[in-house]
């Protein structure tokens, strides 16, 4: 059982005195004490040996019975033997008003606090049976300021009479209300709403809107509004039977418990409600007798049974029983409220008797929590945690979350996995303290099961001896309880236990080192396996705040390793406290995200293996050498190429490819990777930085399947397009000039590099692949000579000078690449010798003419935008493109003879575009002038045609002068558009100008175009 709290006589009437105690009222470090005859004793209390700091009850018991002197608890200071004539029942003060209440004889008195004198008698309250005081702070709304009001409500049979103060100013108007039955007993639930026990119910009374509210209950509690049981209608059934002895039915009790909740209690039923009267719908209290009294002394509640002289303190919330005082003959509870005294704030409150008042000293919070882990009632010291404030407590949630994870480790040990790793990720409990809970084949080498495998027997006796000296009794067998020893405190009935699985300390250190964990297997083992892993999940979830990827921590601006943002969240990740520098905290916080990523798959392999490869697909801390292991021997090596990747070791992935990408597809275990295919995906994704491992493993894929292989290097891809180019280039020459030609189209024509080298290459490719003549067929030979020809007229990056070198002079296959080439140099009249004298092709050297002439044009349309060529300019241009051809054809060196034919075709088609000087000049004159008509009508047609178009564009600019001139002198015809001359002004005297702000006078007037 725990200790909250210990009795302490400090009143004791002496056996002379022939007087009881009636009443008591404790404020400040007084002490008053109403009598039997009249008389009010006043104590002063003295201040008392703190002892809260004893954690042992029974030592501090001993040291109250031992005969070492002690200073008394009181002192007396006066007696009023005059007080009252009758027996003083109930005491209560007003102390913004300095006045004391008192009743005696069925009637409520005042008097003064400081002399005990009697001020007056107020005779409504004759035949009083009980009165309430509560002070408050209200804001007035007219004024918004504050003032204390306190109120004070008589009992008088069935009317309820209030009288109140208003900063020590009693009103002098009183309110009255009656009720259904006779009142029993008061209690303020707030400064407005009032709890009446009635003979049969209770009812909630608003003081301020009269509103009174039926509270219906169960039993005893009351019935529905307007139900009265009569003389019995109150009375439960452990008390019927005392009725004909002479038994009076029980008092209706009320007490306010934590903010905005009250407990009602009649007879054994119980309801606990907020201050709207409406019941909260918690089970009720398991008395089994009656109490003669309730209080709620933080944080417990607290009963008096009279019949067995004990008083019982329970927490609100479980209804747990926690500690039975013995008090003899104990009939009332005094707990002075918050606007009386501090005393019940955890510091003690007042039991009395006929003859002797004891003062209950609490021990200290943490003490307590500490007694109630250690007789492992866990649920008990997590719900005082949460109803105790931060300051009471030390510590208050690094001892809540240790506490949650002892309970957690308890759930565990009764195979209640859910809800203990629940647990263990609502406190973000260290990932270590949860794996080492496992066996090996889930924890490695952190499991403590290993340790218990090995120990034996040898392990199980020195746990029976540690859990001996720890609990002071022998460990008890499977089936054997006993009280305050069940592993989780219950909430049903005091009766439920649990079967005690292990001891635990408060310390987390003590409870790791001691922690005996019961060995898991078959299905129990896949079940805990399953809740662990959203455990392991979350935990990754949490590490990702502190580290990236690559294992250093984040937000690495100032340092190069910077303190984590939240050092007690991520202190919570590590199994111990690390001081030092940030670099021991990083190290730390990598073996413990590298212990939860292999947990993670340890727990995928043995419950769900096909979940582990997603995990290799996200950046992870797993131990490769675990992986390696565990995945070979499941024979998984797509996964673990797949973790490779996801590790950065490419090698070993690009070995394992290798090994099993060269053996036969009728390998079961290798048909996923058999085939370059797998190699060629995996090269893909490497980035450029790892180009010598890229060629390297390259080199088998292009082997044995060429336009495959090829695609590690032609992908639409980042990586692809940014390897180094120059690098592959080399290597794919190495292997095979094809391949190397595929990447430089490649990367010309479609990465668009202009890197002279890289076109220069290419032209060395082509020609040397022409000089050799190693061709498939002859579609093949004209395939490259096509795309030799292709690139050399539409590149202009490579250097035409060692291309023309590179051309025999004498071979007809290189006639038309020598002549792209020389017209890539200007050399337009050896080219065009090329197509006339050696290849005789009259149409491809007029193509060539073509080319170079819509060349000229678009650059002279660049040079001069808009501008178009006159007839009379062709004569001072440099002689035409075409003008070198009719040469060639007309007047050919020797040992050539002139080409009449593609000579008339030239004049006829291009004969326009060239000095008509110049060309008459070259044409002989043997040659009729008949051959020569087509020439001189293409001469006409072009004349009249630049004479026809220079009159259209002649017109059209003068209705385009006109149309402008008519919008100035007319307008544009539209509202509020250009009026033209028609558009007027008004000038005013008033008129100023826009601009400079002047008048206009008789100045000159600028009217703007707006």
């Amino acid at each position: 059982m725990l200790s909250a709290f210990t009795a302490r006589p400090i009143v004791e009437l002496k056996s002379r005195d022939k007087s009881k105690v009636e009443s008591i009222l404790a404020y400040g470090d007084r002490l008053l004490v109403g009598l039997s005859h009249g008389s009010l004793r006043v104590y002063r209390i003295n201040e008392p040996i703190d002892e809260t700091q004893t954690p042992d009850p029974q030592a501090a018991e001993d040291q109250r019975s031992s005969s070492i002197p002690r200073h008394n608890p009181v002192d007396l200071m006066r007696e009023e033997e005059k007080f009252s004539k009758h027996k003083v029942e109930q005491l209560a003060i007003v102390k913004e008003a300095n006045l004391l209440l008192s009743l005696s004889n069925g009637l409520v008195s005042i008097h003064d606090l400081q002399t005990y004198q009697l001020q007056e008698t107020l005779l409504k309250t004759k035949g009083a049976t009980d009165f309430a005081v509560t002070s408050n702070i209200v804001r007035d709304p007219s004024t918004d300021v504050n003032s204390i009001v306190s109120r004070l409500a008589v009992a008088v049979k069935r009317r309820l009479i209030l009288w109140s103060w208003h900063d020590s100013e009693l009103s002098a108007e009183t309110a009255e209300h009656t009720l259904v039955t006779g009142i029993k007993t008061l209690t303020w639930a707030t400064g407005t709403k009032l709890i009446a026990g009635l003979t049969s119910s209770y009812v909630l009374l608003d003081v301020e809107t009269s509103a009174v509210t039926d509270i219906v209950g169960p039993g005893s509690i009351g019935g529905a509004p307007g139900q009265d049981g009569g003389r019995f209608g109150g009375v439960g059934v452990s008390t019927i039977n005392y009725m004909g002895l002479g038994g009076v039915a029980p008092k209706p009790l009320a007490t306010q418990l934590g903010e905005g909740e009250l407990l009602l209690a009649k007879d054994i039923n119980t309801l606990f409600i907020d201050v709207q009267g409406q019941s909260l719908g918690r089970r009720q209290i398991p008395w089994a007798v009656a109490p003669e009294a309730i209080g709620y002394s933080y944080p417990y509640l607290l009963a008096l049974q009279a019949t067995r002289g004990t008083l019982e303190v329970r927490n609100p919330e479980t209804l747990t029983l926690l500690q039975t005082i013995s008090l003899p003959n104990a009939s009332q509870l005094h707990i002075s409220q918050p606007n009386i005294s501090l005393a019940h704030a955890g510091k003690g409150f007042l039991v009395l008797s006929e003859r002797c008042i004891w003062r209950m000293a609490a021990l200290d919070y943490d003490s307590q929590i500490d007694a109630l882990v250690e007789r492992s009632r866990l649920d008990e010291a997590i719900s005082l945690l949460g109803m105790l404030e931060d300051a009471l407590l030390k510590d208050k949630e690094g001892r809540l979350r240790e506490i949650k994870m002892l309970k957690a480790q308890t759930l565990f040990d009764l195979r209640r996995y859910r809800e203990s790793l629940d647990i263990f990720t609502e406190v973000s409990a260290p990932p270590e303290r949860v794996i080492r809970l496992f066996p090996p084949i889930i924890a490695g080498h952190l499991s403590a099961q290993s340790d218990a495998l090995q120990d034996g027997q040898e392990s199980k006796e020195s746990y029976a001896d540690h859990v001996t000296s720890n609990s002071g009794s022998p460990p008890k067998g499977p089936g054997e309880t006993g009280s305050g020893d069940a592993a989780l405190s219950h909430t049903s009935t005091d009766d439920s236990k649990a079967e005690k699985a292990h001891t635990t300390s408060s310390s987390s250190d003590q409870a790791k080192s001691t922690h005996k964990v019961p060995l898991l297997e078959g299905k129990d083992l896949k079940a805990a396996t399953a809740e662990l892993r959203p455990f392991l999940v979350s935990a990754r979830t949490r590490m990702q705040k502190y580290l990236n990827p690559d294992g250093t921590l984040r937000d690495a601006q100032t340092s190069k390793v910077p303190d984590v943002s939240n050092v007690q969240e991520a202190q919570e990740l590590l199994l111990a406290h690390v001081p030092g520098s940030a670099e021991e905290r990083r190290q730390q916080l990598l073996e413990t995200a590298r212990l939860v990523d292999t947990t993670l798959f340890r727990a995928y392999m043995y419950a769900s293996p096909s979940l582990a490869g997603p995990l290799f697909r996200l950046d992870n801390f797993c131990d490769p050498d675990v992986v390696k292991e565990k995945l070979i021997e499941t024979g998984r090596y797509n996964d673990l190429v797949d973790f490779y990747h996801g590790k950065k070791l490419h090698e070993q992935a690009l070995e394992l490819l290798l090994k099993f990408g060269k053996k036969e597809q009728g390998d079961e275990i290798a048909s996923q990777l058999a085939g370059p295919q797998r190699t060629v995906i995996y090269l893909q994704s490497l980035p450029a930085e790892l180009i010598d491992l890229i060629l390297r493993f390259a080199d088998w894929p292009l082997d044995v399947d060429p336009d495959l292989g090829m695609e590690v290097f032609l992908a639409d891809s980042e990586n692809a397009e940014t390897l180094p180019r120059q690098k592959v280039l080399d290597f794919l020459s190495r292997k095979d000039k094809a391949l190397a030609e595929r990447y430089l189209k490649h990367i010309i024509e479609e990465l668009n590099d202009m890197t002279p080298r890289f076109h220069q290459r290419l032209v060395e490719i082509y020609v040397q692949g022409l000089k050799e003549g190693v061709f498939a067929d002859e579609s093949a030979r004209r395939r490259w000579e096509d795309h030799t020809l292709s690139f050399l007229r539409s590149s202009r990056n490579y250097q035409p000078y060692k291309a023309l070198q590179m051309l025999p002079g004498d071979n007809p296959k290189f006639y038309e690449a020598r002549a792209l080439v020389l017209n890539k140099m200007g050399q337009h009249k050896q080219a065009l010798e090329i197509y006339v004298f050696k290849i005789q092709n009259p149409d491809k050297a007029e193509e060539y003419c073509n080319q170079v002439q819509l060349a000229e044009n678009v650059s002279s349309t660049f040079a001069i935008p808009g501008k178009r060529s006159l007839a009379t300019d062709i004569e001072n241009k440099t002689t035409p493109i075409y003008h070198n051809l009719l040469s060639l054809y007309l007047s050919p060196p020797p040992p050539h003879k002139p080409q009449w034919g593609p000579a008339l075709q030239i004049l006829a088609k291009h004969g326009a575009r060239m000095p008509a000087s110049s060309t008459l000049e070259l044409i002989p004159e043997v040659l009729p002038i008949k051959e020569l008509e087509s020439y001189f009508r293409g001469r006409i047609r072009s004349a009249n045609t630049m004479v026809n178009e220079s009159r259209v564009t002649s017109a059209l600019r003068s209705s385009l002068v006109f149309s402008e001139e008519s919008k100035l002198r007319l307008g544009d015809g539209v509202p509020g558009g250009n009026g033209g001359r028609n558009r007027h002004v008004l000038i005013t005297e008033d008129r100023v100008c826009g601009v400079c702000y002047k008048r206009f006078g008789g100045s000159a007037i600028k009217v703007l175009p707006k």
